[in-house]
């Protein structure tokens, strides 16, 4: 009898859409395991959904002029695409939006306000009188009370990843109106986290010290050691799912409380679209419950849900949580907000039908441990040094000779060598052990495992050489060539999970299925049957399964990372304050001229500065300016400028200078001539 498992993979913030941290950290792992399981034949429910609500997406939406729900319909799609794109195989891609997570959540909430799980309090909240709203967390920023970093949200400080309630900040500001809220009383219901101290105590810090992740554990045991307190579920907002109580008008559910109850709404609209019962998934101790994420989500998924869960008193808890760390982009930490980021939908752009070699790169340098770096160029040799080299090189060689000797059949092998039997044993082998890495969420050493059989693959190929043979040995070529052919079948089923557009496109090659018809193959056969692929089978024309990647591409996408780094800091750049206020009669003692560069030279043993000789329409003139790093003496040369002319000249490096060239800096810190846009200015006229 197969076992059941229930898998979900965090929801997605719909106020942007997926980049590749996103994909590593969660959506690629929770994939490989689903894929994995159903070839084993297990009862897999994969489940995930848009996450819809919370104050994020009400600032994108103010921010943009529109409702909450178009900006969560417009990335919802955008999402839902990617993954499609990416191969990632839910059974059930949901959102939070949807009615039957509403009802579920409202019923869910219900249950436990019903049996008295909460607690009610009525408490100061920060509230705008200009915007004449309780301010949310993500509403306020302040000064973190823990480090002093000055632009910390209420409820948590991204610079020491402190959190916090949004009136511990120091002088904080409402980011609607910029005015200083003020406290104003307002009632919530609150989970008494610390109720269920000796709970967690028990089950995660005695019960799963040994197989949850260090990481995990870790993260859960700094909590509870802290000390846990009551949490409040419950916001005063416009956007989400009501409050389903009498005196609740106004205020909704708090986002981090209805979120994963949309893994249970999910399976729910699954399961009615499939014909299924969807409580075993849920209520069933048989059940293996995991949940796959990234390392900020670990207390949501660890403690505050499984609280839920528990107090609701109708749910299974979670077997493992196998959450991974960050992944940084070439050295810098992923930013939406930035646009930092290698976004899945522009990658499918530039890189067309190439979303395994993304996949694979991204499994191989997974954060499973510690954060972990992406870069282009690891990408660009990775695939081509491993995917083109060792995958795809032996899969050509493969198929290339089975067409030239033996016009695409499989053939008849003669008797089996010792060094034929060691390779047959071998290649038995590796469905159990990459299987056991899958099992432990070893998702980098078991993909590691499978391109190890295609190493093996090639040694052997190399060792035996039937290009050599075929002339000397035919019937030593066709049991080389037959032995070839079954790692290569091998190869299109173990890959599956990892790099699943090859190993379709790899079973297509060799006329083989995946589904339960004939000469159809499952993960247990690799190690179960004696052939693979049978004398006398026929396979298909060879196609290269990789391309090699050239660095005019890479350098593409290093070239639009510096351009989207530049805008970034030009859109953030600092403005210099405005100084001391002046008078008119200040201001008219400035004369300022039009004027012509005549010569320039550079200033020996000096990088800045240029002589200019500069006709001023009143006189020509010597003006030493510290533009050189910017411009070469050629560049200036009957440049028209602005000259400051009545300023004390001044005597640099020997060189008497008599003015001042008018000079700013563009968005990329560039110097720029200040200078008249239209032409006919003659010099010597004045600006006033």
């Amino acid at each position: 009898m197969s076992q059941r498992y229930t898998i979900t993979a965090a929801l997605p913030y719909t106020n942007g859409p997926i980049h590749i941290g996103h994909l590593a950290g969660v959506y690629i792992p929770a994939d490989i395991y689903a894929r994995y399981l159903r070839m084993q034949g297990e009862d897999v429910a994969f489940v995930c959904g848009s996450d819809e609500h919370g104050v994020p997406i009400t600032i994108k939406a103010k921010k943009e002029g529109i409702t909450p729900q178009q900006v969560v319909d417009r990335y919802h799609a955008i999402i839902k695409q990617s993954f499609l794109d990416f191969g990632i195989t839910f059974d059930n891609y949901s959102r939070t939006s949807a009615q039957i997570h509403h009802n579920t959540a409202s019923d869910f909430f219900k249950k436990m306000y019903d049996t008295g799980k909460f607690l009610e309090e009525t408490n100061a909240q920060l509230y705008d009188a200009e915007a004449k709203q309780f301010l949310a967390d993500r509403f306020v920023t302040g000064t973190c009370p823990k480090c002093g970093h000055e632009e910390a949200y209420g409820d948590q400080c991204e610079n020491c990843g402190t959190s916090h309630n949004a009136t511990d900040l120091i002088n904080p500001k409402s980011t609607i109106s910029g005015a200083k809220p003020s406290l104003k009383e307002t009632k919530h219901w609150f989970l008494p986290l610390d109720q269920y101290d000796a709970f967690f105590r028990e089950w995660i810090l005695k019960g799963h010290k040994k197989d949850w992740k260090t990481n995990v554990y870790g993260q859960c045991k700094s909590w509870i050691d802290d000390g846990l307190r009551p949490r409040a579920v419950t916001r005063d907002l416009d956007w989400g799912i009501p409050v389903p109580v009498e005196g609740a008008d106004g205020k909704v559910l708090y986002v981090w409380f209805d979120a994963p109850i949309g893994y249970i709404s999910a399976t729910k609209e699954w399961a009615a679209r499939e014909g299924k019962d969807w409580e075993p998934y849920w209520k069933d101790e048989n059940t293996k419950l995991v949940h796959f994420i990234g390392k900020d989500n670990i207390v949501f998924h660890c403690i505050i849900f499984p609280a839920m869960l528990k107090a609701h008193g109708d749910y299974i808890l979670p077997d493992n949580v196998p959450a991974n760390e960050f992944l940084n982009l070439e050295g810098n930490k992923l930013s939406t907000s930035k646009n930092w980021a290698v976004w899945l939908h522009e990658y499918l752009e530039e890189f067309p039908d190439q979303q395994d070699v993304l996949r694979y790169v991204l499994t191989a340098n997974a954060p499973e441990g510690k954060d972990n770096d992406f870069t282009w160029k690891d990408f660009q040799q990775r695939n081509n040094s491993e995917l083109v080299a060792i995958f795809g090189n032996f899969i050509n060689r493969v198929t290339v000779l089975t067409h030239k000797y033996y016009d695409g059949v499989v053939p008849e092998p003669g008797a089996f060598t010792d060094i034929d039997k060691k390779t047959l044993t071998e290649m038995a082998a590796y469905p159990e052990v990459i299987g056991s890495s899958v099992e432990k969420y070893r998702f980098r050493e078991s993909q590691n495992l499978l391109m190890n059989l295609a190493r093996l693959g090639n040694k052997y190929l190399a060792d035996e050489e039937p290009w050599k043979t075929i002339k000397a040995d035919e019937e030593r070529t066709k049991t080389v060539m037959y032995v070839a052919l079954q790692i290569a079948s091998a190869l299109s089923v173990l890959s599956e999970p990892f790099l699943p557009f090859t190993s379709s496109k790899l079973k297509g090659i060799l006329n083989i299925s995946s589904s339960a018809v004939e000469n159809s193959l499952g993960w247990s056969d690799v190690s179960n049957k004696d052939v693979l692929l049978n004398p006398g089978h026929t396979i298909n024309k060879s196609e290269l399964l990789f391309s090699k990647i050239e660095d005019a591409s890479i350098q593409k996408q290093l070239d639009k990372l510096e351009a989207n780094k530049k805008a970034n800091e030009a859109a953030n750049a600092e403005v210099t304050p405005q100084k001391d206020t002046i008078t008119f009669d200040d201001f008219t003692k400035l004369d300022l001229r039009v004027g012509t560069i005549l010569e320039a030279e550079k200033m020996p043993k000096t990088k800045k500065l240029l002589v200019l000789k500069v006709d001023t329409g009143i006189d020509t003139r010597t003006i030493v300016s510290g533009i050189a790093e910017s411009f070469s003496p050629e560049e200036v040369v009957g440049k028209q400028v602005t000259v400051l002319v009545n300023l004390a000249p001044r005597a640099l490096r020997g060189v008497e200078s008599e003015g001042m060239i008018l000079m700013t800096e563009n968005a990329e810190g560039k110097l720029v001539f200040v200078n008249p846009d239209e032409a006919g200015v003659g010099n010597g006229m004045t600006i006033n």
